[in-house]
């Protein structure tokens, strides 16, 4: 097993011993879905186009996407940094990006759980179709959550204390659930906000447009995944192990 495997191994060990960023990046997606999808008037069209529960239903990936990305992710890196973890691995054999991606590998690992057990529980509860576009739906996810993945390590990157990583995080939080669907579904949204959030992280309309649809806007595809090569780049650039 190489250092890598290990690291990523040690560090799921050491998650699971506190797994709230875990438990509500997997569990809480498909919870939400049940709770919500048991109001009657949800399970009915939305001027003669699809369910309400249909089309809400991939916002709440925008909520296991955000959880572990604006939360779980800044909050660990920074605490290590603050009780300095990363300067004592730095002394190691074992690089300290090593420890990033760890942790990247554990949260998309999650992430990609909660998708898989939203889809289960909207299929078999509530009848909800899968993607219709497969590969598209892959493209949007991958682009969705490198985009927020990256603004949580820009946290991490530019704050020195995980209180501080937390707050920065929050700042992106509550826009991202917003024009993402999560508190109230896309179609109630002003027109502006759903303009908006067409080109935003996570990229949820091309999440619904592989899902429903036939597939993710280029242009709205083309945005979020130079946003997203830009901002890890900064994040990169920015962090500071010490």
């Amino acid at each position: 097993m190489n250092a890598l495997a290990k690291l990523t191994r040690t560090e799921a060990k050491l998650q699971l011993r506190t797994p709230t960023f875990l438990l509500l990046g997997a569990l809480f997606p498909s919870v939400i879905l049940l709770a919500v999808g048991s109001i009657p008037g949800m399970q009915q069209s939305y001027q003669g186009g699809p369910r309400f529960i249909d089309a809400w239903a991939p916002s709440l990936i925008v909520m296991a996407i955000t959880v572990l990305g604006l939360q779980s992710i800044p909050a660990y890196l920074a605490t290590y940094r603050e009780r300095g973890i990363l300067r004592r691995l730095a002394t190691t054999p074992v690089h300290p990006g090593k420890l990033l991606l760890a942790q990247l590998v554990i949260n998309v690992v999650v992430v990609l759980i909660g998708v898989g057990l939203l889809l289960v529980v909207g299929a078999t509860v509530f009848h909800i179709p899968g993607p219709k576009h497969p590969l598209g739906f892959a493209l949007a996810l991958v682009v969705g959550i490198g985009s927020v993945f990256g603004i949580g390590l820009l946290a991490a990157a530019l704050a020195r204390t995980s209180r501080g990583a937390g707050g920065l995080a929050a700042i992106a939080l509550f826009p991202v659930m917003i024009l993402g669907g999560v508190y109230l579904p896309r179609q109630f949204l002003p027109g502006v906000l759903k303009t908006i959030g067409e080109f935003t992280p996570p990229g949820v309309q091309a999440l619904q447009d592989s899902w429903t649809g036939g597939g993710p806007q280029p242009l709205q595809s083309a945005v979020l995944a130079v946003f997203t090569v830009a901002i890890i780049a900064l994040a990169t650039r920015l962090f500071r192990w010490e």
